[in-house]
């Protein structure tokens, strides 16, 4: 065989250059966060996120009537007279999208700048908060001075010389949601670090706030506090990780997200179980969870059984629907109506999967005489209860606003059966139906921001009131400045009391 005795030196060559290239390319593509982008770029940027929404979004008009719906574009463009930053910009998509009403319809910032934020040591703000009915509280205790304790239930009036409420009004008007539910816009504001989070999007961090509390007599006192700076980076990190990681393997940590995504716990002393469904995503062995645990359930003779979805965002609806099928009394239907307005879109070179939409709605979906492309398995079928370790015993379905998509369905399809109860708050997610399914990214080709595009429109029930709101509880329960400074879940506080009546009475009826 014949050698190529240069083959070494054109290896290093080559291996040269490549690393001249990437080098180049790096500098060239270095991201600036402060970059600005031209008036110009910006409009070709709202075009297409205008026509886009237009043109596809199934819902653009379900809880908008058109003519508001198209002042709020021309007021979006309205607003680039000048450069912006992508965090500016997108501040402009976050509070026109909003009025759409679709909670699954939002704006992300470009990869790159997802990026930046992951990498650069930037300060965080360190106040959770809490928006209750009447009072705004601060929900973490994090915030202190060598002469001022600030605890957690502490409630709060103003935020920079504005009252508290009203800063709360104006920062909900750039979160999307579904309908009309202000519960649900108030728990996004309530979530960890989210009040921050918004705070950076729609007017940009500043290195100190002020705000007033009431203290612990009922006085107005004023707070100054400024960004906390990100824990200082271990040199020693990287010696570190794979110790890390050898400790904890892949089996272990695999454990702990399914343990996070889905559990039960059951009390044989009150012949209770406690399910907790945080997700009904794919990949958390959701199936076999269900099954197994109902089949525990039976064997057990347990009489009474929580659920609680009040983290669960949504996920797919084959998992949603079979545990709906381990419950129901009778059979169901998921939708009266499921369909989207196009095939293709064309500013398919923005949308994510758009090379295929085409084909997969050729195989799902038919055109009928309204126009709309029909998926019509999902308006026909009617799914019947589970025989094999049916739960017949007393549910408690516990809710609220972070239950959204999938999770409302449930909650829709179990709500009113004779041996449930939905116990907590009303659901982020909307009764009537929501905008979902399909969920491809379109991505800005100037500024790289992104935002989602759900495909299909659903309704659940068309004889059912469209009136914006989430799926309501049948016992209501809402967290308390009380239960806050006290640590307690109202809510199991009472399905616990339920059950030991219910137990009791059972008893004596025997």
């Amino acid at each position: 065989m014949c050698k190529n005795r240069n083959a070494p030196a054109i290896i290093s060559w080559l291996f040269a250059l490549v690393i001249i290239c990437t080098s180049c390319g790096s500098a060239r593509n270095a991201f600036d966060a402060g970059h600005k982008f031209p008036v110009e770029k910006l409009q070709r940027d709202y075009t297409v996120f205008r026509e886009v929404l237009e043109e596809s979004h199934p819902s653009i008009d379900w809880y908008i009537d058109p003519d508001s719906m198209r002042h709020y574009f021309d007021w979006g463009y309205s607003q680039l007279r000048d450069s912006m930053t992508e965090p500016q910009f997108r501040s402009v998509l976050s509070y026109v999208i909003a009025k759409v009403h679709c909670g699954h319809t939002s704006t992300r910032y470009s990869k790159e700048y997802i990026h930046y934020l992951d990498t650069a040591d930037l300060p965080m703000f360190p106040m959770s908060i809490k928006v209750l009915d009447n009072d705004t509280v601060i929900l973490n205790n994090t915030l202190k001075r060598s002469d001022i304790t600030i605890p957690r239930g502490t409630v709060l009036t103003r935020f920079e010389g504005q009252p508290f409420i009203s800063v709360i009004d104006s920062m909900s008007g750039y979160i999307p949601g579904d309908g009309y539910n202000r519960s649900y816009l108030n728990q996004t504001l309530s979530n960890r670090g989210a009040f921050g989070a918004w705070l950076r999007l729609i007017s940009g961090l500043k290195p100190s706030y002020e705000f007033s509390y009431l203290d612990s007599v009922g006085t107005e006192q004023s707070f100054r506090f400024r960004l906390v700076e990100p824990p200082k980076r271990d040199s020693s990190r990287k010696s570190i990780i794979p110790v890390i990681r050898e400790k904890l393997k892949r089996r272990e940590r695999r454990e702990e997200e399914l343990l996070y995504a889905r559990s039960i716990q059951i009390d044989t002393a009150l012949s209770a179980g406690y399910m907790t469904v945080n997700t009904f995503n794919n990949h958390n062995r959701l199936t076999s969870f269900f099954k197994c645990s109902f089949r525990e359930l039976r064997k057990g003779n347990i009489n009474n059984l929580v659920i609680d979805i009040r983290s669960n965002g949504g996920g797919n609806v084959k998992h949603s629907t079979l545990l709906t099928r381990f419950l129901a009394d009778k059979p169901f239907k998921l939708a009266d109506s499921l369909y989207a307005v196009n095939k293709r879109s064309k500013y398919g070179e923005h949308i994510q999967y758009n090379w295929f939409t085409g084909i997969f709605f050729s195989m799902i979906t038919k055109k009928k005489q309204d126009g709309k492309y029909h998926f019509g398995y999902f308006e026909r079928h009617v799914y019947k209860p589970k025989k094999k370790n049916h739960y017949n015993g007393n549910v408690y379905v516990l809710t609220g606003p972070n239950s959204f998509s999938a999770a409302a369905l449930f909650a829709r399809a179990v709500k009113g059966q004779q041996n449930i109860k939905l116990v907590g708050e009303e659901t982020g997610g909307a009764s009537y139906g929501n905008s979902a399914w399909f969920i491809p990214d379109v991505t800005l080709p100037e500024t790289h921001i992104r935002f989602r595009l759900p495909k299909f429109r659903l309704v659940i029930d068309k004889h059912s009131a469209k009136d914006g709101r989430g799926v309501l509880p049948d016992i209501e329960v809402k967290p308390t400045r009380a239960s806050i400074m006290a640590n307690v879940d109202p809510k199991v506080e009472l399905v616990r009391e339920l059950i030991i009546s219910n137990n009791g009475r059972q008893a004596r009826n025997k």
